[in-house]
Parts: C-alpha cells; structure tokens; sequence
C-alpha cells in the first residue's frame, strides 16, 4: 500500500527553500513580465537541439542533431513565423500573454536566429565538417576537386543531372518562375557576348537526386580505400557545368538561394462537401503559400539580392544570409552512412516479463493483469503483435483505432488491414489533418477503404489527437473488451527514438470510455462526461484545474509533477503560480516551450522547469498530483496547450493500481528528476542552463535515458 504521509518523489531535488504559505501576496498572476514568449522559447528549445551537437554523441549523431536543428526551423518559419506575419500584415495588434505585438516579435525572432544560425553554420564549418573528414568523411568543395574527379563528375552531370534540370529564365517576355517551398537554387547570372547584356535566370536543385554527390563511383583511388568516404554538394557540381545549360552565354556567376513558404493550411471545414478531396486540393495549394524566408549565401551581390526581393515579395527581415551550405537539414544524408563505429550504439528494447513465452493468447494475459509498456526502452512489438493477434482470432469481432501519425510501410495498418480480410469489422478514425503528414495519412486513408476497414476523418473544428484502440472480443463468459492507450503514435519507426507510455488493459470501465469515445468519433453525440478518461476538448481542462487546486489547498505538503512536451496555456500557468504561491513544490519537465517563468519571487520560487534534450525525443505525458498521498495520476496524449485543451479531441487516462502509480512515480518521473546530464533549468530570465553547470563538483553525471537503456538490458521486472 503506498503511504499517506509521505511524498514518494520528495528527495528527486535539492530544493532551493520552498517557502511556507503564507499572506497571498498582492500580485497580477496576468502580468506579461510573468510570461516568456511562446515563439522565443521554442527557439529556445531548438537551441538546446543544435547544443547537442557539441555533447557527448558519436560523431554521425552530432551531425544528426545538426540536421534536426534545420528541419525544426524550417517547420518554425512555415508555421509559426507564417503566422505572425499574417497577423502583422492584417493589422491584429493583439500582444502575447508576455505583452508582444505580432511585429515586436518577429524583430525578436530575427535578431535571435540570425545570431542562432550564425552559431549553427560555424558548428559546421569549424567543428563537424574537419571531425568528419578525419574520420575519412570528407565533404568537399568543387574547387578542391582534381581534374579527374572533375572530369567523371561532369559526366555523371550530363548522364543523371542535366536530364532533369530546367533553366528558367527571366526577363519582360517570360515571368519570374514560382519557387517551390524549401527547394534549394541557383540565382544565375549570364551574359550574351554578342549584345553584352546582362541577364538573370533560376535552375532549381532536382530533390529527387542527392544532395551530396558520393564521389566513390567516380575515384579511382577510392576503389582502393573503401573505407574513405568523398562527397561534394550538388548545387557545386550543377554551378560547375552550367555551360550545358547556358550554350553559347558567358556564365558571370550562380548564388544558391533557398525559399521558406507558409504552409499552415487554412481550412473551411464547414464549407467541405468531402474533407478528404479538400485536403488533397490544400495540399497542392501548400506550394503556392506565401514566402516567409529566404535564405542565400553571402556573396550574393546587391543586385542579384534585389531581384530576388522584389521578385519574391520579402522584407529585410526575411533574408538571412550564410557563408555555408544552405538547407542543411540533407545532412540525414551523411547519417545514413554504413559507419555503426560513429553512430549510437544498437540497442534491443525489452518485453515485458508477463508477455515473454506466452501460453495461450496476449488476450489471455491481459485477463490476468494490465501491461504498461515504457518505449522505446520496452518493445513496441507487444502493441502490434496485439493487433496482430486480433486480426486472426477467429473471437475477435471488432477493432477500432485512432491514427494521428503512422509512417511509411506501417505494420498497425497491415495488421487492420488483414482483420478485415478476416471479416473482422474494423474503424480507423484517421486525422488527415495531423500537419505535414496529410499526405501519407491520405494514401492510408485511402488504402484501407480500399479493402473495406470503414475510415472516419474526426470532427469538424478538431483534430484527433488521442491514442486509443479498442478490441472487441467474444469469449465464454461473453463479449470482452480490451484496450490500448497511449502517449504517442501508432509508429513503430518513432517508437523506437521517442520517449512515451503506453498501457494496455481489460479493464471494464476503460472499455466503456473507449467504446463511447469512438461513438463520439464516428457517429453523433454530445456525451461530455466519461467514466475514467479525461477528454478533451470536454473535462481536462477543468479537471487537471481542480487537481491543481486540490494541491493548492493542501499548501506546503502538496506536490506537483507534470511532464510534458509543452507548457503555454495561460489558465493553467497562473494556477500553477497559485500553487506555488501556497507552498506546493512543484516539478515541472517541459520538453520544448515553456510560457512559465519560475524562480520569481512571490509567484515561482517553489517551481522548478526542467528539459531534457538527449537521444530520445522526451514525449510521454504524465500528470501526477500527490493528493495527500492518495495520488491522482494520469497520462496520454495531451500537452498544456490552448489546441490542445480546446481545440483536439484527447484523452488522458489514469493509473489506479497502487504498484504501477509507484513504478511511474519513483523508476520514471524520478529518474528523469535526477538527470544532470542531458537537462538543462529554466532559469527566470528565460534563459536554460544545462544542470551540470549549475552543479558543486566534478562528480559523474546522471543520464536518465541511458539509465533507462540500461534497465531495458537488465532481467525484466514485472513493470519495467
């Protein structure tokens, strides 16, 4: 039985003085000095993100994280950056909760990331880029090439790269060409040697084709020593032979340059006869959004800067120039590598004890004990081979399911797909809105209506977010029902690099949740009250309010711990202020953006924000709130985020049973509580320090996600 008097995670933390209740004090918990802004946290984050690749990861993950860096800010600008330019261009002068007009923050944005790119170029010019080479990766420039090497690039350019480019040139007769979102180019300029005149013209970087050129196929002396590796980028070797192009022209010069469009769809849903054809027309219109960045190289002269400006339609603001490679989010490419010496070392993620040489069905376990499943540390195979299963039972009458993010080649979707074939009746609710995979999510949509599965596409105005499948299943003494729920997506790929829980059950009470949400999903209702899950955008809001407050009234014996990837929401910001106000010690882990200041004198002393950025992506929510030792816990798929409460169908669900709230409690959120590692503290300022600086000593470090792996390699426990 767990205790009442005592705190199971208490000693997780030095705490720096929680104080005692006392006199509320006379402070506006509104005030925007109490707030960070939401975009510059998210840079924040993604600072935390590029830091990584000076850590203490394999030289081929260092680049990864160089990559991720990139990736991240290009999803910041086509949605984020997009809009709050749509908001400066109409006028809104609504400001943030920390007191920010749309134009102050885009000023705020540019100023941080020209300093942040600035950084993240020289981490590849100074760092990344010689390690590589003395590990016999060697990206090269053109000009460093020998002849010979010139010599077969130029007819690997005539047989695999001339075929496929385009020139477009511009001039009064042929309009400036539309350039595509994130595509990489050539600004050119040529002139005629009969007229003398000056002309301009773009070819766009096929992206079909390799961003990095493997010169082994063409180096002899590679032949010999395959253990070196030479790359140069295409963009050079397309500059080198733009003769081809350009027969007969002089080529004065060619300046790569790199477009950002807004990509966050606008859609009218109510106005949507068929939302699956409206999405598809959306994303062809996602090409076409309106520009919010464009990048170039330094030496690009004023003149040609100026067409591309005006052409563009971009301000100031909007370019930001480098002296490297543009578009470095290709460097996936190097991680790709045959190189197992410079990457991650494999791991095998455990299954749980209850599910190892199973006698009978998984279905029969279940009926024992539910299964809490801790990826990617645990196997994300107990939830597919629990598909699976249910697919060929002949007993199985029912499945149906939630998919958000699925991937490619996903085995959930073959496992529905083949209970149907099996005559099992299967619903899939798919999101066709989950942003930036609409159009996988439409090829799933589509192919398991292809062979029957009936397929909803959620509600209108919400996006379903949650993680749930229920089975239906025929047994002697009736229909049972079982359940999976989750933190994170039906995707054995991310399964395996994000952090999440989820949990599987035979529970009753948890199937008739489960059974009236897909009612919810598919058909019609107005159900606002279930009978465990917390759903949104229906009863988490209020409820994790009133557990906030609960704690709150208990004053300095409550506690608090939420993990999650993001914090913004205002509401629940100030009740956590009132918390700590009241002397609740509080424990926060926010992955990514976090509006909440802490450490403010008279509203945050008692809260601490920790992140944790490492070789998993920290995704599990868990929301746990110690009740007077009669703890309330819950996790699921919501973050504390307006779209989240509000605006998407989610569900968090509790853990009741006394041993698996301990085993959350004290092998999981403590254990990330103790990472000093691969966290940093969000300190008052806005600022994140990593924790080891903030350390007396030069002891050992913490890392919670090895720590993890390391227990994942250990005998298996009953939970973990």
């Amino acid at each position: 039985m767990m205790e009442k008097t005592s705190d199971p995670v208490q000693e997780t933390r030095k705490s720096q003085g929680a104080k005692s209740a006392g006199k509320k004090p006379a402070i506006d918990l509104k005030d925007p000095s109490l707030y960070i802004n939401r975009e510059l946290s998210s840079i924040e984050f993604n600072r935390r993100v590029l830091h990584e690749t000076q850590a203490e990861h394999p030289l081929l993950e260092r680049v990864k994280f160089l990559a991720i860096f990139h990736s991240n800010m290009d999803e910041f600008f086509m949605v984020r950056v997009s809009g709050l330019k749509q908001q400066f261009k109409l006028g809104i002068t609504t400001v943030s909760p920390d007191g920010l007009l749309p134009r102050e923050q885009l000023a705020n944005i540019h100023r941080t990331l020209t300093q942040l790119f600035a950084e993240a170029n020289t981490i590849w010019r100074d760092q990344l880029h010689s390690q590589l080479g003395e590990a016999n990766i060697h990206v090269m420039r053109y000009e460093e090439l020998s002849k010979s090497q010139r010599n077969k690039l130029r007819a690997y350019f005539e047989r695999e790269i001339f075929p496929v480019l385009t020139p477009f040139a511009s001039d009064p007769s042929r309009p400036f060409p539309h350039i595509s979102n994130l595509s990489l180019n050539l600004a050119i300029q040529v002139r005629d040697p009969i007229t003398g005149n000056m002309h301009f013209a773009r070819v766009k970087v096929p992206p079909a084709l390799p961003r990095l050129v493997p010169l082994k196929r063409f180096d002899p002396d590679q032949l010999s020593t395959p253990a070196v590796q030479k790359f140069v980028w295409s963009e050079e070797v397309i500059a080198a032979n733009l003769d081809r192009l350009f027969p007969g022209m002089e080529i004065v010069a060619a300046y790569p340059f790199r477009v950002t469009r807004n990509s966050d769809m606008e859609l009218q849903e109510e106005e949507a006869d068929d939302l699956l054809l409206m999405m598809e027309e959306n994303l062809r219109q996602r090409h076409f959004g309106t520009v919010v960045r464009l990048e170039i190289d330094e030496s690009m002269p004023a003149e040609t800067r100026g067409i591309l400006v005006s052409n563009l339609g971009v301000d100031s603001y909007d370019v930001y120039t480098t002296n490297g490679p543009l578009g470095l989010s290709s460097l996936w490419e190097l991680h790709r590598l045959e190189r197992p010496d410079l990457k991650d070392k494999p791991f095998t993620p455990r299954t749980p004890l209850a599910l190892q040489n199973v006698r009978g069905s998984i279905f029969s376990v279940l009926r024992q004990r539910d299964i809490m499943l801790h990826h990617p540390y645990d196997s994300f195979s107990p939830v597919v081979n629990l598909l699976e299963a249910a697919a060929d039972d002949p007993d199985v009458l029912a499945i149906k399911t939630t998919l958000y993010r699925v991937g490619n080649n996903p085995p959930v979707l073959q496992a529905l797909k083949k209970a149907r074939l099996n005559n099992k009746q299967v619903a899939a609710v798919v999101e066709l809105k989950a942003r930036f995979d609409e159009e996988t999510n439409i090829h799933w949509a589509q192919e398991l209506e292809s062979v029957g599965v009936h397929v909803a596409y959620g509600l209108i105005g919400l996006k379903t977010h949650c993680k749930v499948t229920l089975i239906v299943r025929r047994e002697r003494d009736g229909i049972r029902r079982y359940v999976h729920l989750s933190s994170g997506n039906y995707n054995s790929v991310t399964a395996r690099t994000y952090t999440d829980i989820g949990f599987m059950s035979h529970n009753e009470l948890l199937a008739d949740d489960a059974s009236d949400l897909f009612n919810f999903l598919t058909g019609y209702s107005r159900q606002e009250e279930f009978r465990k899950f917390l759903v949104a955008p229906v009863s988490i809001r209020p409820r994790i309010l009133e557990m906030i407050q609960r704690e709150t009234a208990l004053g300095p014996k409550g506690r608090i711990i939420i993990k999650c990837n993001s914090l913004v929401d205002g509401e629940m910001i100030r009740n956590l202020y009132m918390a700590s106000q009241s002397g609740v010690k509080i424990d926060l882990i926010v992955r990514g953006i976090c509006g909440l200041r802490p450490g403010v004198e008279g509203v945050s002393e008692n809260i601490q924000v920790m992140s944790i950025v490492g070789r998993f992506l920290e995704h599990s929510r868990i929301y746990y709130f110690y009740n007077d030792g009669a703890p309330a816990l819950y996790m699921g798929s919501a973050d504390l985020m307006p779209r989240n409460l509000d605006r998407r169908v989610e569900v968090l669900f509790p853990i009741e049973d006394e041993a698996m709230q301990r085993h959350v409690v004290e092998d999981i959120l403590a254990v990330c509580l103790r990472d000093t590692a691969k966290s940093h503290i969000l300190q008052s300022d806005g600022r994140y320090i990593p924790r080891r600086y903030l350390l007396d000593g030069d002891g050992a470090f913490f890392d919670s996600q090895k720590w993890f792996l390391s227990q994942s390699s250990a005998p298996s426990g009953e939970y973990f």
